[in-house]
């Protein structure tokens, strides 16, 4: 068959099929969902880890040692994600997308953000400039987090496919990402839904009420606050 036409009896196919949906109480792996109009339907937190001035840095050093700021960020955001029982789900060049389920997932997500923050504040920070000085640069980051039910599908083709996550949770955890002067943004869906440890620290709220002016003034919070770890 030739390419067109392969391309235009995929997409009639895509288009007039029946979706089969199930609810997901897992995290769905590429083993668990067809290539077909097949979904999962789940309740999750999406939480997306992006360096700031990606632009600035490739622009402005060598490959190397862009490439070293991005192993450094992404191996710590990962390694404190999964250690909030947070699952990654995607790596997309200088950011990292992961999804939280479960009762406490607003609260995991929240804390696994802080120690991001703490951790590029505290590790990343500190080695680059033990390495290079404390001039050479400095690494900066914005974490975005919302909640909401997602229909998880495979897109792609046999041999070259992922999943995506369909819902306004992943879309706008990615926009809160690209946010500035906070390091740590969440929807009000994710603020109402914290426990205390996570809202507030000494009795004050850790959390500033903002609106975020791109989207049609909603609410959203932004912290600078960080969450120390051993």
């Amino acid at each position: 068959m030739a390419l067109k036409d392969d391309l235009e009896t995929k997409s009639r196919s895509i288009f007039s099929s029946r979706w089969t949906k199930r609810d997901g109480y897992v995290i769905p792996t590429d083993n668990s969902v067809g290539l077909g109009n097949e979904g999962v339907e789940i309740e999750a937190t999406v939480l997306y880890a992006d360096l700031s001035n990606s632009t600035i840095l490739v622009d402005g050093y060598s490959a190397d040692f862009a490439a070293e700021v991005y192993k450094s960020y992404l191996h710590n955001a990962a390694k404190i994600i999964r250690s909030e029982n947070g699952e990654i789900t995607a790596y997309d060049g200088d950011r990292i997308m992961a999804v939280f389920i479960g009762d406490s997932k607003n609260s995991a997500a929240v804390r696994a953000a802080m120690k991001i923050n703490w951790a590029v504040l505290n590790i990343i920070n500190p080695a680059l400039a033990n390495t290079y000085g404390v001039d050479k640069y400095n690494v900066k980051q914005v974490v975005g987090i919302d909640t909401s039910k997602l229909l998880v599908a495979k897109t792609g083709i046999r041999g070259a496919n992922d999943l995506v996550w369909v819902g306004r949770a992943a879309n706008y955890a990615a926009k809160l990402s690209a946010e500035k002067s906070y390091p740590t943004f969440i929807t009000e869906a994710v603020y109402n839904r914290l426990s205390t440890e996570t809202k507030f620290s000494n009795n004050v709220n850790m959390w500033n009420q903002l609106r975020w002016t791109t989207m049609n003034n909603m609410t959203i919070y932004g912290s600078t606050y960080w969450w120390s770890f051993s």
